[in-house]
């Protein structure tokens, strides 16, 4: 079994749902948490010490929110093989940090369609860091752990409270699964949605 202690988490969620009390049970077990735009807010004014990716990054956030999480200090943070090596090397060399934790669910591009928004609008809806950042997390299992559903923030809770603040693989690679199929469907929700566009234009 082997067990990936969380000391670094980011959080960048649209649906806020058990944030707090997840992000209160992280900081418990001494975790940092980090986070971006409404997150990072929500987290706060609940009382919890955050950073920005930002701050992180050394870079602002830009173009209206469609370029903050894409930068090597987030993705080399999630991606490094900790136990590599030239991956070691290349955090040092670069003062990389490791990310062990990624909660991430993505912009609600279903729920925009669902209600009928106009295309600019359900454009705006597509995500594309946090996709990005899941897909590294769970690429990456072996050492992240990777939420993308708000039902799973208990066993997390769970496996860190009795594992020292700790993951085991198993629960790892599970998420890691569930992360791979919520990517796959959001991105056939969003090819979905553009062959509508494209047949109704046609029409």
């Amino acid at each position: 079994m082997t067990l990936r202690p969380i000391r670094r988490a980011l959080l960048s969620v649209s649906d806020k749902t058990g944030l707090i009390d997840f992000a209160k049970g992280l900081a418990s077990h001494g975790t940092m948490l980090i986070s971006t735009g409404g997150t990072a807010k929500a987290l706060r004014d609940a009382g919890l010490k955050v950073s920005d990716v930002s701050e992180i990054t050394k870079f602002p956030e830009m173009m209206d929110g469609r370029v903050k999480t894409l930068h090597p200090m987030v993705h080399g943070g999630l991606l490094s093989l900790r136990d590599k090596a030239d991956h070691a090397e290349a955090m040092r060399l670069h003062e990389i940090e490791g990310i062990d934790l990624l909660v991430c669910n993505l912009y609600p591009f279903e729920a925009t369609v669902a209600r009928g928004a106009g295309f600019d609008e359900t454009i705006e809806n597509i995500d594309i860091g946090g996709p990005a950042m899941t897909r590294s997390a769970a690429k990456n299992h072996d050492w992240v752990t990777v939420v993308v559903d708000v039902q799973d923030y208990k066993a997390v809770l769970d496996e860190m409270a009795a594992n020292n603040g700790a993951t085991t693989q198993a629960l790892r690679r599970t998420l890691a699964q569930k992360a791979f199929a919520r990517t796959g469907a959001y991105d056939l929700a969003i090819a979905a949605w553009f062959a509508g566009q494209l047949a109704k234009s046609a029409s």
